[in-house]
């Protein structure tokens, strides 16, 4: 394929930002007794290769759970294990039992950060690749100009490079990404695996099951559930059946450990708030004190009625009607509806968001790019934390060139461009004359970025009051939510105002 050389020069440049970033300082480097989340990698590691699998997620003498306790599902675990035997045969001493707890040098840093760029080499990265090679009716130079773009999105490398808490989330996405290429060919057995896999390795995947679940569905009632539509249905059955067997058979001899596995994936416990996170119920508590007035199992029930309540409008037009540009837009509102509005959402968890956003660059290139710096923003108290300030800066503003000098995104604001002209002929219905205010979309990108930038400069210079130490961190949370709100109304509107014959859609048989 013609777009090939270009296309290696894309991952490369990607590839060498990607190292570049890993050599600021990591999350919780020499700070005891934690040691930061550097050390949660190594630890699993640890216990992983030492213990039987029966004790990974169990408290024990050897397996302190309030040390880094494993809380991620088994394929993540496995991956730890793998690891865990490269480890022990470069040094025993990285991963020894208990003598090894806040391990660190020059030799296994740059093993930490090998393995990190090794998984992303292998299975996210080619997945951008081949996404981008066969988007349809896209010229050569955009497929380059979107593969070139996604490589560069500052929130995963500054996540899984810089900060190094939760690393691998290339593994998950990359799973997820093979999962979207896979159903938008009509591979619907492979693509299912892959999203079973992506699950397995981090629950939080779950942000994307309804969209999949859904299109699937969708497809076998398009087909018709007395012919091949059920038998499409059996096969995903079937798919989903024996890769979650497969992946949790060492955990299902003894229905203890299964229900201990699933607690330490789901804390319900510890409640709906995490930290000062840019969703809904953060930047509520600020003004409504909830987290103090309402109980745990309210909170909990508030936030299952508004993510399920969120989600619905998405996921029936997606059921009743599949498509494939209608399944990208409902992987970006759903993940964005259970960022905004669920259980224990962190601050990275908006990457899930920014993956499927990541997807549709190249179709809605203004509204993607503004989004995908919001999220970036959003992470700033967590980055800052971990002194990556300059690496934030450089790769964000770095990102925003490549996106305005590959896409013009100031030239695509129109009605058409934002796909949004349905929704304005319908308005026009009811409100003659009505039009998409194009340029005060310009001018609130303006203000948007003036805000943030404003707030940056100050988190990174400026000491908060004594009486509000948090002061930015919240500020920042406000702002992050309500774009974020606002991006959920707009996805939302393309979803429910889409048809059927629109541009660029595939209608599936």
């Amino acid at each position: 394929m013609k777009e090939w050389p270009s296309m290696t020069v894309a991952v490369l440049v990607g590839l060498t930002v990607r190292w570049a970033v890993s050599l600021n300082s990591y999350s919780g480097a020499g700070k005891p007794p934690m040691f930061g989340d550097y050390e949660a990698q190594r630890h699993w590691q640890e216990i992983t290769f030492n213990l039987p699998v029966k004790q990974w997620y169990f408290n024990s003498s050897d397996n302190n759970l309030q040390y880094w306790g494993l809380d991620y599902p088994p394929l993540t675990a496995y991956h730890s294990l793998l690891c865990a035997y490269v480890a022990e045969f470069i040094n025993p001493d990285w991963i020894a039992l208990h003598t090894s707890r806040g391990y660190e040098s020059d030799q296994h840093k740059l093993f930490m950060r090998s393995t990190v760029l090794i998984a992303d080499l292998m299975i996210y990265v080619p997945a951008v690749v081949l996404y981008c090679c066969y988007l349809k009716e896209t010229s050569t130079k955009k497929k380059i100009a979107s593969a070139f773009c996604i490589l560069l999105y500052p929130g995963l490398l500054l996540i899984d490079y810089g900060h190094f808490q939760n690393i691998y989330n290339c593994v998950s996405l990359g799973f997820a990404l093979w999962a979207v290429l896979g159903v938008s060919h009509d591979w619907d057995v492979p693509g299912s695996l892959a999203f079973c896999l992506a699950i397995n390795y981090k629950q939080m995947e779950l942000y994307h099951s309804l969209p999949f679940f859904c299109f699937l569905l969708g497809k076998c009632l398009k087909k018709g559930l007395k012919g091949k539509g059920l038998l499409l249905l059996i096969k995903l059955m079937a798919t989903v059946v024996a890769t979650f067997a497969l992946c949790w058979l060492p955990f299902c001899t003894q229905g203890e450990q299964t229900l201990q596995v699933l607690r330490r994936l789901f804390p319900v416990g510890r409640g709906i708030f995490e930290d000062k996170v840019a969703n809904f119920w953060c930047s509520l508590n600020v003004l409504l004190k909830i987290k103090s007035r309402l109980s745990s199992h309210t909170q909990l029930m508030l936030s299952f009625a508004l993510t399920l309540l969120s989600l619905l409008p998405a996921c029936v037009k997606l059921t009743l009607q599949p498509s494939l540009r209608r399944f990208r837009h409902s992987l970006v509102a759903c993940a964005l509806s259970f960022f905004l509005f669920s259980f224990q959402v962190h601050e990275k968890s908006i990457l899930l968001v920014s993956l499927p956003v990541c997807l549709i660059l190249n179709e809605v290139p203004f509204m993607s790019t503004w989004f995908l710096i919001v999220s970036t923003f959003s992470m700033l108290p967590l980055l800052l934390k971990d002194q990556l300030a300059l690496a934030s800066v450089v790769t964000t503003l770095g990102f925003s060139v490549a996106c305005v000098a590959s896409f013009l995104i100031f030239e695509n604001v129109s009605e058409e461009e934002l796909q949004l002209k349905a929704f304005s002929m319908y308005v026009r219905r009811h409100v003659p004359g009505f039009k998409i205010p194009a340029k005060m979309l310009k001018t609130w990108f303006a203000v948007s970025m003036m805000t943030m930038s404003l707030l940056s400069l100050g988190s990174i210079t400026m000491e908060p009051p004594r009486r509000l130490p948090d002061l930015f961190p919240v500020l920042v949370c406000l702002v992050s939510c309500l774009h974020f709100l606002f991006f959920l109304i707009y996805f939302n509107v393309l979803i429910l105002w889409d048809h059927r014959n629109g541009r660029n859609q595939k209608k599936v048989s």
